[in-house]
């Protein structure tokens, strides 16, 4: 993963979706899935669960694992 991309982004880009398809299985915007991954929306704990669960991942991975390292 490119220090700059989010983990986020490259989960989504691993399973081949767009912004787009992310947003339309969460219910939200494209840009809030554009501004998750700029990391300049901070989402509820709600939509992260959703996001992640969308993902097939855990919170962890998409949202504090860069925190980690």
């Amino acid at each position: 993963m490119s220090p700059s991309m989010s983990p986020m982004k490259s989960k989504r880009m691993e399973q081949g979706w767009t912004q787009q398809q992310l947003a339309d299985r969460v219910k939200v915007t494209r840009q809030t899935i554009a501004l998750i991954e700029a990391r300049k929306f901070n989402p509820s704990l709600k939509l992260c669960l959703e996001i992640a669960h969308a993902l097939h991942t855990d919170l962890n991975t998409l949202f504090w694992e860069e925190a980690d390292e």
